[in-house]
């Protein structure tokens, strides 16, 4: 039986495929002390019969940190929820949200919202494998299927196997005809009808996602809703987090500085040299930690001329700092 405290799902990080890894997971920390870390989506499969050590493994700095799992076969969902248990995740997360062909190629996905059935066994058998919540993200409908009671099903049949968190990207999925990208920005987004899933499954814990860039919205979501998940925003302008979560779970005092938050990552950084990483792997997680501020270009422009480079260090993020001043309140740089 799971006995650490509940997690808050109040402020959480999207598992984001080649972008949410290791590295840019022990950042994000240390701009958001208590907002609860996605990884990028695993395969069932990839952790059954991969290198469960590069796939699991994880700082414990990174923590709280979920699991996202994808697959559709209940038996290697469960054996793959059991090892991320094993590996010391805090909670197990279904993917029956991305609409790319590859992943639909793999029977997981967003093509699943339309097998709510098989969705439950799934959960069901990674439920009883582990002792850790078991939650599912997804979308609000999916190619012609996309009405409320649809939606209303869905839900309904997967709750009734054990899910009790349920994070909604806030568009519907289109499985042909456009792009992973274009399905993150073409269908509208719909936030009514989340708050409508909430209201009428009060039971149910509802995080809501999708195209959430601001404090006063992330607010008005969450007098709505349970939680709120932020995506490409905490990944493109990560210090946006950082305020976001000092105003949600602080004691009133304001994040740590950008530079503070760059001088504590960098020893980091230079463990995972010393390990043999290139310094590209960590630093372009950082790019965007200025975003906004005097001298970003010059910041941002100083770690791609020069992260690359065999034998690159710190001093390489050390030097691209000089370029922006310390003054917070300077005007900003588009």
């Amino acid at each position: 039986m799971q006995t650490e405290t509940p997690l808050n799902r109040r402020l959480s990080v999207a598992p984001m495929m080649d972008w949410t890894d290791r590295h840019a997971r022990y950042f994000l920390r240390l701009c958001a002390p208590n907002a609860l870390l996605y990884t990028e989506m695993v395969t069932a499969a990839a952790v059954t019969h991969g290198d469960r050590a590069y796939l699991l493994g994880f700082d414990a700095f990174e923590q709280p940190l979920a699991l996202q799992l994808g697959g559709s076969d209940p038996v290697q969902l469960a054996q793959a929820a059991a090892l991320g248990e094993r590996y010391g995740y805090r909670e197990i997360n279904l993917n029956v949200g991305c609409p790319s062909d590859r992943v639909q190629a793999g029977r997981f996905g967003a093509c699943l919202l339309k097998e709510p059935v098989l969705v439950a066994q799934c959960v069901a058998a990674m439920s009883r494998a582990c002792g850790l919540p078991v939650t599912v993200k997804t979308r609000i409908g999916v190619d012609e299927q996309d009405s409320y009671e649809a939606l209303c099903a869905f839900v309904e049949t997967v709750a009734a196997a054990g899910c009790r968190s349920f994070t909604l990207h806030a568009r519907k999925a289109w499985l042909q005809g456009l792009s992973p990208k274009e399905n993150r920005e073409i269908p509208p987004l719909d936030y009514p009808r989340v708050y409508r899933l909430k209201a009428d499954y009060p039971q149910l814990e509802i995080i809501i996602n999708g195209g959430i860039s601001r404090l006063d919205a992330v607010r008005e979501h969450l007098a709505r809703v349970d939680g709120v998940m932020i995506g490409r925003e905490a990944y493109h302008n990560p210090y946006a987090l950082a305020e976001w979560d000092a105003a949600l779970f602080g004691d009133g005092s304001p994040a740590r500085s950008r530079h503070e938050v760059l001088a504590a990552y960098l020893p980091y950084v230079q463990a995972r040299l010393e390990d043999g990483l290139r310094l590209q792997a960590m630093a372009r997680h950082v790019l965007g930690l200025f975003q906004g501020r005097p001298g970003a270009k010059a910041w941002r422009r100083y770690i791609s001329e020069n992260a690359h480079r065999a034998g690159a260090g710190v001093e390489v993020l050390e030097e691209a700092a000089r370029r922006v001043p310390e003054d917070s309140a300077a005007t900003a740089e588009a």
